[in-house]
């Protein structure tokens, strides 16, 4: 490994069009003339195939660059397009600027965090998405499962038991504080649930019902009831609900997290790594919540890659709270960072990100098409996803 001044070259940009579980990942490796290559992972919020000619334009903007000013380079990248960056360009940013601190870190011969200025914990806890709303007992299976697995004593659930727009709203909110209800006596007493409305409420009036018939039952949170454009509407949700309100995966930059949390919109402030820009924006939005007393709960349904991104802005983030964690299965990490007893432990005598990419499994393709379905109302209008 290189610790020496002499500049690392960014030479070449690969894409591959991969999957974790049943969703499409995009993952990018970034060459350079020292032989030392770094990996990034981008969201995908479709069309995933646009992904790859973006990241083509880009690689023409940084290539001869150093790789390890990372900063620069995501500057470049971020004000190239002389218009603010919406959710495909700030994708693919985001696989650059990981691949290159990967870069960074392996030059250096360190983890990312110590770039960061080091670790101010010594593990990162985590908590599982469930993402359903399964019956009680099933419910329950699944979460013990987990326990027994890997440690988690906390879930995020949907705070649905049917389509939302089926039938009369208060018996959906009735139905969710009765789930809970239910779920909360029979479920260990120290254990955290959290429940994601998934911004498919278009009335705040109807939010404020929902968190009142979840708040008997101290849920953890409840993510991102509303669509996030008028922020108004947040703050005079947040003065209203009597359980804490997160939000931050449908947002794209530092200026709109100050917005939100400028207007007090926020309890948890959630922001996607592979979303926003990457780790550079990222501890950007952190200082940002810090400075509002916001906790960072990072949004985070990914694969392994962009699990190991965020162990890492984790580990040298003061105001980081927990991180979402998905545990699927992948061909392409062999050594993913996995929970014990509910945390994701450092690998300090591993530089970069700390994991390997098998680019055998990635020879074969595992790319699978997806796309979100609107739901339809009963009246033929469609809803938000």
């Amino acid at each position: 490994m290189s610790t020496t001044n002499v500049p690392v070259r960014i030479t070449g940009l690969r894409s591959y069009m991969q999957r974790v579980g049943d969703r499409p990942r995009l993952l990018v490796r970034i060459d350079t003339d020292a032989g030392i290559s770094g990996w990034g992972e981008a969201y995908n919020h479709g069309p995933d195939l646009a992904l790859t000619h973006v990241l083509d334009y880009f690689f023409e903007l940084i290539t001869g660059l150093d790789a390890r000013r990372v900063e620069h380079a995501s500057t470049v990248l971020l004000r190239s397009a002389r218009f603010p960056q919406g959710a495909i360009g700030l994708a693919a940013i985001a696989a650059i600027d990981h691949a290159l601190w990967d870069i960074a870190g392996k030059a250096a011969g360190l983890p990312v965090y110590m770039l960061l200025g080091g670790q101010v914990r010594d593990r990162v806890p985590v908590y599982c998405g469930l993402y359903d709303a399964p019956d009680v007992d099933e419910c329950l299976d699944r979460a013990n499962q987990m326990h027994a697995d890997y440690g988690f004593t906390s879930f995020k659930l949907s705070p649905y038991r049917r389509t939302p727009h089926d039938t009369r709203w208060g018996v959906v909110c009735r139905e969710a504080g009765d789930y809970f209800g239910a779920l909360r006596s029979a479920a260990p007493d120290d254990w955290e649930f959290a429940f994601d409305a998934h911004a498919k409420i278009f009335e705040p009036i109807k939010a404020v019902q929902l968190a009142d018939a979840l708040a008997p039952y101290d849920p953890l949170f409840l993510e991102e009831p509303l669509r996030p454009e008028h922020l108004p509407a947040w703050r005079d949700l947040r003065a209203k609900m009597r359980v804490p309100l997160a939000t931050g995966e449908s947002l794209y930059s530092p200026y709109e997290f100050l917005a939100l949390l400028s207007a007090g919109g926020a309890d948890i402030a959630q922001p996607d790594i592979c979303v926003v820009g990457g780790l550079s924006q990222m501890r950007k939005i952190a200082a940002i919540a810090e400075a509002h007393f916001v906790p960072i709960a990072p949004h985070n349904p990914m694969g392994p890659l962009a699990t190991a991104h965020n162990v890492h802005f984790a580990a040298a983030t003061t105001n980081f709270a927990y991180l979402e964690y998905k545990p699927d299965v992948t061909t392409w990490c062999p050594d993913p960072y996995l929970p014990v007893d509910g945390h994701l432990e450092l690998r300090p005598d591993r530089p970069g990100w700390g994991v390997e990419i098998d680019e055998g499994a990635l020879a074969e393709d595992h790319y699978v098409r997806w796309e979100r379905r609107l739901p339809v109302r009963p009246d033929g209008s469609v809803a938000f996803v």
